[in-house]
């Protein structure tokens, strides 16, 4: 399976703009640039769709790991925040914190936790980033 997006930038990185757009349609050329990704300006940047796409699948792969449980959740919530800092090496995704809350009835917190965290580990986005992954996963009544 192979998924593709592409983008146009035309210009310098700080006066310049540029467009993502999906495979799908999803995403047709939205706007991005040097201040919708360094300076809080209305837009989306490379990051935000990194965190959105990692909230996705990671929702999905729980999903997954609780009906290998027997349990199906009314429903997962996931935001993932994703902090980019300025190291050495220069600008760099070091770490994505995913916040999770699940309504499940009558569940063991020892399964979901266990479930919780297959997922965490196994979901695709997550092997494929090089950061550290943490997780604030929680059960809603």
């Amino acid at each position: 399976m192979k998924r593709s997006a592409s983008a146009l930038w035309q210009g310098g990185l700080k006066d310049g703009k540029g467009t993502v757009s999906t495979e799908s349609g999803v995403l047709k050329q939205s706007p991005y640039s040097f201040r919708t990704r360094f300076e809080g300006q209305p837009g989306t940047n490379p990051e935000e769709l990194i965190a959105a796409a990692h909230a996705g699948c990671f929702s999905m792969a729980l999903s997954a790991e609780l009906g290998k449980a027997g349990m199906t959740p009314e429903t997962i919530r996931t935001a993932a925040t994703l902090t980019m800092e300025n190291i050495a090496s220069g600008w760099t995704v070091t770490q994505i914190h995913l916040e999770v809350r699940v309504k499940l009835p009558n569940v063991e917190a020892s399964k979901f936790e266990a479930a919780a965290n297959a997922a965490k580990a196994g979901c695709p986005i997550s092997r494929l980033l090089n950061a550290k992954i943490t997780m604030d996963a929680k059960l809603e009544s």
